[in-house]
């Protein structure tokens, strides 16, 4: 007989029973558990599982040659700056457009937030066509660049700019400005503040953001397909030299660049999912 508990006001209870596992409100179970792992597998690993035994298909000395050939090597270099560049910039600026749109009020605010969320819904390749027609031969504003790393970076930084200003917003709308105010009446100034309270509580945020564009950049191919020009060793990013693989019937060296990419997607997005977790219990222990 299970033994009970006295609850002062409330008469006994059951006590839990030894061995069973207490699920608080929304757990799923075994069955919604088994559901979500069964659709990751399907949609995610099973396709990423396929291209990497392809991608060796000729073996562990094909893939290698594959991966690195100059041609490949120069692709992997020119996407390395080229997202490295993107990510830094939108970092930088992206914290700063979330910044304005939750402290700040102007007219149209309502309409820039929501512009944010274009790249979401544009199709890439009709995002490179604008950028085509605003910086390359005909620009009506007179500044042509198309075809240069440059506006590689500029269609890269318009695809993944909501990434790391929609991963900072709803940090910053939490954020207790009460702590801010009683700083301020101590005598520190806005650096201060911002380096000290705000900026620890947002790090995180923004590093998630910053992998996610990142990661985004790498593999990115629409935006670039027109404003970039495609130029091998300048202005070619790897998805380029990938399709490039498969229209010259070589879909093994395909597949191994993709796992290239795909990896060190994974190790960015894992390195700074590990950090932002580090520096976000280490700001609790500070509460």
């Amino acid at each position: 007989m299970a033994s009970t508990t006295v609850d002062s006001g409330r008469g006994p209870r059951p006590s839990p029973r030894k061995g069973r596992k207490f699920r608080g409100p929304g757990s799923v179970g075994p069955f919604g558990l088994g559901v979500a792992v069964l659709w990751l597998s399907i949609i995610v690993l099973l396709p990423l599982a396929a291209l990497t035994v392809k991608s060796f298909d000729d073996g562990l000395a094909g893939f290698w040659d594959a991966v690195t050939e100059p041609r490949a090597v120069a692709t992997f270099k020119v996407t390395l700056q080229v997202s490295v560049a993107a990510a830094v910039i939108n970092l930088v600026l992206g914290t700063l457009i979330a910044w304005v749109l939750v402290r700040d009020e102007f007219p149209g605010k309502r309409f820039v937030n929501a512009l944010i969320d274009l790249p979401f819904a544009l199709p890439t390749i009709v995002a490179s066509l604008v950028l085509l027609s605003l910086y390359g031969p005909a620009s009506p504003i007179g500044l042509v660049f198309n075809a240069t790393k440059p506006a590689v970076v500029v269609a890269l930084l318009f695809v993944t700019l909501p990434f790391v200003v929609r991963a900072v917003q709803p940090v910053l709308i939490e954020l207790d400005r009460e702590v801010e105010e009683a700083a301020a009446s101590l005598g520190a100034n806005n650096w201060t503040i911002f380096r000290s309270i705000i900026l620890p509580v947002l790090l995180p945020s923004v590093l998630s953001g910053t992998g996610l564009a990142f990661a985004r950049a790498i593999g990115e191919f629409g935006s670039v397909v027109l404003i970039g020009g495609n130029i091998p060793g300048d202005t070619q990013i790897a998805s380029q030299y990938i399709r490039e693989l498969i229209e010259y019937d070589q879909p093994v060296d395909a597949a191994a660049i993709s796992v290239v990419l795909l990896a060190l997607a994974f190790v960015v997005l894992f390195v700074l999912r590990v950090v932002g977790n580090r520096l976000a219990r280490r700001e609790e222990q500070i509460r």
